[in-house]
């Protein structure tokens, strides 16, 4: 837990860890409050068209305890990996605590992935069970032969599949209490595999301490959560690790209401709905999802909100939209940075003064960040390096699934490198550069794409738009712009141009789209973050030479 302090430099230099010898996340977030309330209303799922549903941690606990039981009744040990792939909602909850008190490692998927993604990390974890809705079993169907090692389906609704076990019908049979296995903080619990942005995917394994070192990292960016009233929600899936661990685990850990939505394309109307409603006092919401929002004229005159605090991260959020939040909802955004391997590591807290357009933040209290060259030296303030984090840390993974290759090259001595490049100034704000390989290098100059797009992201016809590197047999590479455009606004070679001498005129003459594409959608991971590789595939082909 972060102590109440009044400067940054106390609050981060008067924390300590205090990792417990024994320590289970399923107990931890449900029979833990369980025993002091069982009252206490920890999840609140809103429906649009009815009142909203509600449940506390008595019956999460005697729930989650059915469930591990009956898992246990059909197979599942301790070390097998127990799938997840549903939507936000209870039964979500439910089986990621019976998971973790089972002693089995819990595997989150998107029902966003197709079948080649399912397949790959299915068979990959080699998965014992699977938890799942009539969608994802529909899903699951034609590639179930391919799983010799998921002998477990079980479905929220009913299916077509006589194989199928029913969840309700698990729960209700196995009720009573569960004794949850002793596990210490380095026993394995999740596993979450990396957004495949640059390569096949990878398998982040987690201890069950990944929890407690999210706290400080939550707590500063929630400034100070919990505070009463408290309520948390993000439109984010919580089968990626800025649901699943910047909001729902470390929310019912510290007893903040978690609220979940249907899921859903994200609509930014209906984000506004869910938080006047829902009477959210926390968000998490991702830049792309609050580049969305702007879309939304006069929000506070529309919606009743009664927004604390809004963390952002997963993508650089850039100046633009940090102003737009201030100005527009009236809160300092606190954004912050992480990656699956190991979350929330830089961030911001407004209430400290820590807080600026275009720096993420500084370290969280806790860790220890650095920019370092690739001798693992640390470089000059001021000068771009590799952005990294130093371990031990009760953050960081235990390493990759059946990789120990790749979890090997993920570290320079005691240096874990991010692959992602920054700079921190004089004060220690840390601001993101961009992928490794991202970057794109034209006349000599090395461009970050997060700054163009942040430009860009200020043009008043602008909703979305990606910057990349397209090959030039003069400049190497020039920058090339993918638009979306906002409602409204049609393509035109005139609008191009506008958009060009706009990033031209308030960045540098090096750093402005030479090229600008209009285009419907934007490849987007699972998690919201532009998937650049494929705009850069995209471009290169467009060169005849590059071939």
């Amino acid at each position: 837990m972060l102590l109440q302090r009044s400067t940054y430099d106390a609050l981060y230099g008067d924390f300590h860890w205090q990792i417990p010898d024994r320590f289970n996340i399923g107990t931890a977030v449900s029979n833990s409050w369980a025993t002091r309330e069982p009252g206490r209303v920890c999840l609140q799922h809103f429906l649009p068209d009815a009142p909203a549903l509600a449940m506390t941690y008595g019956e999460l606990a005697a729930r989650s305890d059915a469930f591990a039981a009956a898992l246990a009744a059909e197979g599942v040990q301790r070390g097998d990996r127990v799938a997840i792939l549903l939507p936000q909602g209870f039964e979500t909850v439910i089986a990621h605590v019976a998971t973790y008190k089972l002693g089995a490692i819990a595997l989150p998927l998107a029902l966003l992935f197709g079948a080649d993604a399912l397949l790959f990390r299915l068979k990959n974890a080699e998965a014992k069970a699977i938890v799942t809705n009539r969608f994802g079993a529909d899903r699951l169907g034609p590639i179930r032969q391919e799983l010799p090692t998921l002998d477990l389906l079980v479905t929220t609704e009913r299916v077509n599949d006589p194989s199928a076990k029913s969840f309700q019908d698990l729960v209700e049979k196995h009720v009573g209490p569960y004794a949850a296995v002793d596990s210490g903080p380095d026993d394995p619990a999740m596993m979450i595999y990396t957004s495949g942005t640059t390569g096949p995917p990878k398998g982040a394994l987690h201890g069950h301490r990944v929890l407690l070192g999210h706290v400080p990292g939550f707590q500063m960016h929630h400034e100070f959560l919990p505070q009463p009233g408290d309520r948390i929600w993000t439109p984010s899936d919580w089968a990626w690790a800025g649901g699943l661990l910047n909001v729902l685990l470390p929310a019912l850990l510290l007893g903040v209401p978690v609220v979940s939505s249907p899921g859903q394309k994200f609509d930014p109307a209906m984000a506004y709905r869910i938080m006047q409603d829902m009477d959210v006092r926390n968000a998490f919401i991702p830049p792309t999802a609050l580049r969305l929002m702007k879309t939304v004229a006069n929000p506070r005159e529309k919606y009743r909100l009664n927004l604390r605090t809004i963390g952002s991260a997963g993508e650089s959020l850039g100046r633009e939209t940090w102003e737009w939040v201030r100005d527009t909802l009236g809160i300092t955004i606190n954004e912050f940075y992480g990656q699956t391997e190991c979350n929330i590591v830089l961030g911001s807290i407004g209430k400290l003064g820590v807080s600026r357009p275009g720096p993420i933040g500084k370290a969280v209290p806790g860790h220890v960040v650095a920019i370092i060259d690739t001798d693992g030296k640390e470089v000059p303030r001021g000068t771009v390096g590799q952005v990294a984090v130093r371990r031990p840390d009760p953050v960081m993974f235990l390493g990759y699934w059946k990789n120990e290759k790749a979890t090997a090259e993920k570290f320079i001595g005691d240096w874990m490198m991010t692959g992602d490049l920054g700079r921190m100034d004089d004060e220690g704000y840390v601001t993101f550069f961009g992928r490794d390989d991202d970057v794109i290098t034209s006349s000599g100059y090395r461009i970050g794409p997060s700054e163009i797009e942040d430009c860009l992201a200020g043009h008043p016809a602008v909703q979305l738009a990606a910057a990349v590197g397209k090959p030039d047999p003069v400049r190497t590479e020039i920058v090339k712009a993918y638009v979306m455009l906002r409602p409204g606004y049609t393509p035109s070679p005139a609008l191009a141009v506008e958009i060009r001498e706009w990033v031209k005129s308030r960045l540098s003459m090096h750093e402005y789209p030479r090229e600008v594409d209009f285009v419907d959608t934007l490849p987007l991971t699972t998690s919201g973050k532009v998937i650049r590789h494929l705009l850069r595939k995209r471009a290169a082909e467009e060169t005849p030479f590059a071939a």
